[in-house]
């Protein structure tokens, strides 16, 4: 069972994509240079999580102009140019009769791996692995295409009958605990879980490389059943890209939702704090580019509970 807040979340972001779906066609050249916008931010990011060192500005340079950057390693020229195709793959398969297949998932990771581990690229392991900091160790190799198969077969159908948010954020934290790959399985995790959101009229949740020990830390407490902190990662990610697409358009409408700074004048509770409390989703809040925005109500309800 989902939480209250995260319900509350859930309910705003189906309303927000339903909004973005009245307003398409959206003006080709505004959407044109917010997809090339979001693809840059989402290659930089999903690359940064993983340890590339590229910055955003590198991240653009590499990809719009081709220029390869000094002192950086070829593979990190690789890598952003390999995502940036796989997310072109990804937006031609984002179509609403879509259903997830074992043969898209390769091909993906055949692109985010191409030229820098090709012998294993597009191939489930071998091997036995084991993951640095995280808290279990990934299934038997021999395991590995039944579960995938499981996977699949679980996202396309969702007998669980769970709210989308809910369903791919599991099929995102599953697909990374199988670690189906030797290499590439962040990056492959992220684009699927995009595609999925893709198909349904949603633009892609990046998760940013500012909230990579968050991401990681709830992914760890989803091996052990807890998961609300992983979708309300997700969730907060996905309205995030939502917000941006309506500000282009005119049509965000958030007028009851202001920047912490200004609640913080209001409250007991600094901005930092504040700040806190949205990323655990305590307080009703949103993020606008890299700043938090929540409603005077949402902090007076999470006062009152207190208080009770």
């Amino acid at each position: 069972m989902l939480s209250d807040m995260i319900q509350k979340i859930l309910l705003r972001i189906e309303n927000k994509r339903k909004k973005l779906q009245e307003l398409r066609p959206l003006p080709q050249a505004a959407l044109k240079r917010l997809k090339s916008e979001l693809a840059i931010e989402w290659t930089y990011n999903s690359n940064a999580i993983e340890g590339n060192t590229l910055s955003l500005q590198e991240t653009r340079l590499v990809l719009e102009q081709g220029i390869t950057i000094k002192g950086k390693n070829l593979r990190e020229h690789f890598e952003a140019k390999n995502h940036e195709k796989a997310i072109h793959f990804v937006e031609a398969l984002a179509k609403p009769k879509y259903s997830l297949k074992e043969e898209d998932i390769f091909s993906i990771h055949s692109l985010v791996l191409q030229n820098i581990e090709s012998e294993f690229a597009g191939r489930y392991r071998n091997g036995q692995v084991r993951i640095l900091g995280a808290n279990f160790v990934p299934p038997n190799y021999l395991k590995v295409s039944a579960l995938m198969k499981e996977l699949v077969k679980f996202t396309n159908h969702n007998p669980d009958e769970l709210e989308l948010v809910d369903l791919i954020s599991k099929f995102h934290h599953k697909f990374v605990w199988i670690h189906p790959f030797f290499d590439g399985n962040g990056r492959t995790a992220r684009l699927l879980m995009n595609l999925l959101f893709m198909k349904y009229g949603y633009p892609p949740a990046i998760i940013l490389k500012n909230n990579r020990k968050q991401y990681y830390r709830s992914l760890n407490l989803a091996n052990n059943g807890d998961y609300t902190p992983f979708i309300l990662l997700v969730a907060q990610a996905l309205e995030r890209s939502l917000d941006l697409y309506l500000e282009s358009s005119g049509a965000l409408g958030n007028d009851d939702y202001v920047l912490l700074s200004t609640l913080a004048k209001k409250f007991p509770y600094s901005q930092e704090y504040l700040s806190l409390l949205a990323r655990q989703g305590k307080i009703d809040a949103h993020k606008k580019a890299r700043n938090w925005l929540a409603t005077e109500k949402s902090v007076k309800d999470y006062l009152s509970n207190l208080k009770k």
